[in-house]
């Protein structure tokens, strides 16, 4: 296994996620395709081009990858676009790359501010917490952090909540919302019995309640881990919008902290 692939391996099977389900149905042929390792092989790899960022100031708007160059006063517009993992991989970044981009821009006398472009469906629930610090220590310098946003769904949006503003890019497809939690993992057991392999897990007396929620799952009793994984993450998540967004929220819309996009 390549070793850009192993943590995206492993987020996809056992990760939590915030994420819209549209996403996962668009992704679910490449999903398919990396489970299977039919994707390793370089040559079938989309080639990873540099982070961009945009420069805008009172002279213009430019391109480029670092702030050297950047007239005083610059806003940086960083992009936050696609599903949302915590590390990059080979054909794509992640938020722990993009939260360094942010930094850099925070540590910049040249930048007053930051917009991030958002086009994100969500993705995995660890991918927030390095953008949440990277907001957290521009605002704490003075520099505010604006989302403008075309699709901003999840964990996108659990970003969005903690800029200073919240912007719609358009009136024709921005969406907003899909505030929620889920997981899925796919169970080989009846796979590998069918090839021959019969797996034995066996846990220390000690250990009762170790792996007790997954070990339910897979026996199709969701419950415990509905209420020992995902239910707390899921208030947390409701309970970081309300306390972001206070007098903006409206919690009387049906659906508006349980999944609904808007």
């Amino acid at each position: 296994m390549h070793l850009n692939f192993s943590h995206l391996y492993s987020t996809l099977l056992r990760g939590k996620w915030f994420i819209d389900f549209r996403d996962i149905e668009t992704h679910q042929v490449l999903i398919d395709k990396l489970l299977s390792r039919s994707m390793e092989n370089e040559a079938s790899l989309s080639k990873r081009e540099p982070l961009h960022i945009l420069l805008a100031s009172d002279t213009g708007m430019n391109s480029g990858s670092n702030f050297k160059d950047a007239p005083a006063g610059s806003i940086a517009i960083i992009p936050l676009q696609g599903s949302m993992l915590k590390y990059g991989t080979r054909c794509s970044y992640g938020t722990t790359e993009i939260a360094a981009m942010m930094d850099e821009a925070t540590a910049s006398s040249k930048i007053a501010g930051m917009v991030l472009d958002i086009d994100s469906g969500g993705g995995s629930v660890d991918a927030i917490a390095p953008l949440l610090e990277s907001i957290n220590a521009a605002q704490a310098k003075g520099k505010p952090v604006v989302a403008c946003c075309d699709l901003c769904a999840s964990a996108a949006y659990y970003v969005a909540c903690h800029c200073n503003e919240i912007i719609a890019a358009n009136t024709i497809s921005s969406e907003f919302g899909s505030i929620g939690v889920m997981m899925s993992f796919m169970d080989y057991a009846k796979y590998y019995e069918k090839e021959g392999f019969t797996q034995h897990t066996i846990y220390s007396n000690l250990s009762t309640h170790k792996n007790a929620p997954f070990e339910a799952a897979r026996k199709g009793d969701y419950e415990s881990i509905k209420k020992e994984q995902l239910d707390p993450l899921a208030a947390k998540f409701q309970e970081a919008v309300k306390h972001q967004r206070s007098n903006k929220l409206d919690a009387s819309i049906e659906g508006i902290l349980a999944g609904r996009v808007f």
